[in-house]
């Protein structure tokens, strides 16, 4: 998607139905796909989609 939104870390944990503390752990296995952007991380939902559809979150 051309101009898709970046998501906060709170927008992020609510889309994917856990807590921000396991986004925070995930971006530290670096296992998610996130973008930091200034001093804050950034997520694309289609991004997230793929990630989850190609199995790697099952594996954090």
């Amino acid at each position: 998607m051309l101009n898709e939104k970046w998501c906060s870390l709170e927008e992020t944990a609510e889309y994917l139905g856990v807590n921000k503390d396991t986004i925070r752990n995930w971006i530290k296995k670096n296992s998610i796909p996130a973008h930091k952007i200034g001093r804050q991380w950034k997520f694309k939902f289609s991004e997230l989609d793929e990630w989850v559809k190609s199995g790697k979150s099952a594996i954090v």
